[in-house]
């Protein structure tokens, strides 16, 4: 079974960073097979990883709409999908990474979405781990057949508004009544630790919380020279405390069975 970890949270929390952190931290710890989903539709989880998605599934889907009576003579729609979608997985060492782009048009997926679906968990399960860099609306989590989440990891910036953010997307994830094992929150860019009013508000909520990371200047530099997160240090206080958040989690599942 496949230990799923979804991080999801509005623009400028630190999603992108966490997901892309806990990739390198998942190969790097336990040598297995990892990948790593984009599922925002602003996707950059391939530049915070150091490579780059030529292709996402949304502009294989869209090819395939425009082009359906193109289909290889002797091949069936489904082998022309999962091929195509074979092209837009990009393996690197360690870990794959699918892009799954934006959402889909105006136009008529329905059978095309349900063949992605298919072959999508196939694939997920062909990997120890998982990790989603989701969107806030989680469109492409309640959009899984198998929806299965080991933990999902809700990212926020330290104000007032963000926590509560986070606070509906966790009650967002329960409306779409999706299969998260476990929901916590993970404060991004904290200085001189978390103010007691905004550890209130999550604790009011009944939201777990994860725990915190520091602000790095570190992780502002690289983004400003396009260069890969997980090029941060060991000793960065922004992958140390990331590190010990998946560690007490992952150890946490393992203690459980899960």
């Amino acid at each position: 079974m496949s230990f799923i970890i979804a991080v999801s949270g509005k623009g400028g929390t630190g999603k992108t960073t966490f997901s892309a952190l806990a990739v390198d931290y998942l190969v790097r710890r336990t040598g297995k097979a990892v990948l790593a989903v984009d599922a925002d539709s602003n996707a950059n989880l391939d530049q915070a990883l150091g490579t780059r998605a030529e292709k996402t599934v949304g502009a294989v889907r869209e090819y395939l709409t425009e082009n359906v009576s193109r289909i290889p003579a002797g091949m069936s729609k489904e082998v022309w999908v999962e091929t195509m979608l074979r092209q837009a997985l990009v393996e690197e060492k360690g870990f794959d990474l699918i892009s799954m782009g934006r959402p889909e048009g105006p136009g008529c997926y329905c059978y095309l979405n349900n063949i992605f679906r298919r072959y999508l968990d196939i694939m997920t399960k062909q990997y120890e781990y998982v990790v989603m860099d989701n969107e806030a609306g989680m469109e492409h989590l309640s959009r899984r057949t198998t929806r299965g989440v080991d933990v999902m990891f809700i990212a926020s910036d330290p104000t007032v508004r963000g926590i509560r953010t986070a606070l509906r997307i966790r009650d967002l994830a329960r409306e779409l009544k999706l299969d998260i094992r476990r929901m916590a929150l993970v404060v991004s860019r904290v200085r001189d630790g978390l103010a007691d009013n905004l550890r209130a508000i999550a604790e009011e909520g009944n939201l777990e919380l994860a725990g915190v990371v520091p602000d790095d200047p570190l992780i502002v530099s690289l983004d400003e020279e396009g260069r890969a997160i997980t090029e941060l240090p060991e000793d960065s206080p922004a992958r140390r405390a990331v590190e010990d958040i998946l560690s007490r989690y992952l150890g946490a599942a393992k203690a459980g069975g899960g």
